[in-house]
């Protein structure tokens, strides 16, 4: 399959294609999943409400990617352990997620939209993360298997990142990333006040669907059980704040 790779992961229901950078074939990345349950009756209607009336691959996935950087709160204290906590339903219906579970919206929905779409992971540096989380992840500041979805637009396959929502960049002083359908929609490497926010150190790949045994074990290795726990607010939290959520949520 144009030279990607297949890796059959443990417990998965069907087999699971590994690009080593973006995809080079359509072919498995236009079905449903098990992640991507792109048949689930409140994800056809949210992709349905947001392409109404766009026609075009690239005005529908410019739309889908607002809707699911804005409309879903990022909340990294919220990582569940359970298979369908990943689920793109799962995600919509609970209103928040982190960047691999947004991801999986954002692939789910472009997918639903008749745009052919898969999961891309990277590890990154965050400089801007709030104390609180760098304690919960045991110090490391790195943030490994870091979610992305690539589309493939106008026959360019794109890189969209729509974890950090609107609110939630503006609590940071963080320039929000922006997506044209032309272009990759990656985080900026300066926030607004020009600080150092975020360094891109390795990218995985790109997956048909969510190889949720290789984050976890990989999660295994680089932080503590800590990050599966269950979450007490702080007011005094950057990703706590109510000024940091959606405003309908």
């Amino acid at each position: 399959m144009g030279g990607s790779k297949k890796h059959h992961w443990q417990d998965s229901i069907v087999a699971i294609t590994h690009f080593p950078g973006l995809p080079t074939s359509a072919e498995a990345l236009r079905a449903a999943t098990e992640f991507l349950d792109l048949d689930h009756p409140a994800l056809q209607a949210f992709v349905a409400r947001h392409v109404a009336g766009r026609t075009t691959p690239r005005e529908r996935a410019v739309a889908l990617f607002y809707a699911v950087r804005d409309e879903i709160r990022y909340d990294p204290y919220r990582i569940g352990f359970e298979d369908a906590d990943y689920k793109a339903s799962t995600v919509l219906a609970n209103g928040y997620g982190w960047c691999v579970t947004k991801a999986v919206l954002m692939a789910a929905s472009l997918r639903v939209a008749g745009i052919p779409a898969a999961l891309g992971f990277a590890d990154v540096r965050n400089h801007l993360t709030s104390d609180k989380l760098r304690e919960r992840m045991g110090g490391v500041d790195v943030f490994y298997n870091h979610g992305y979805a690539a589309a493939l637009i106008d026959g360019q396959w794109l890189k969209l990142a729509p974890a950090f929502n609107i609110e939630l960049c503006d609590r940071f002083h963080v320039l929000p990333t922006e997506f044209d359908g032309t272009a990759d929609a990656l985080y900026q490497e300066f926030d607004a006040r020009q600080r150092l926010h975020m360094q891109y150190l390795a990218d995985h790949g790109t997956y048909s669907d969510l190889p949720l045994d290789k984050i976890r074990a990989d999660f295994a290795r680089h932080y503590p059980n800590s990050v599966f726990a269950p979450h007490i607010p702080s007011a005094d939290d950057p990703f706590d704040s109510p000024a940091s959520r959606p405003a309908a949520a």
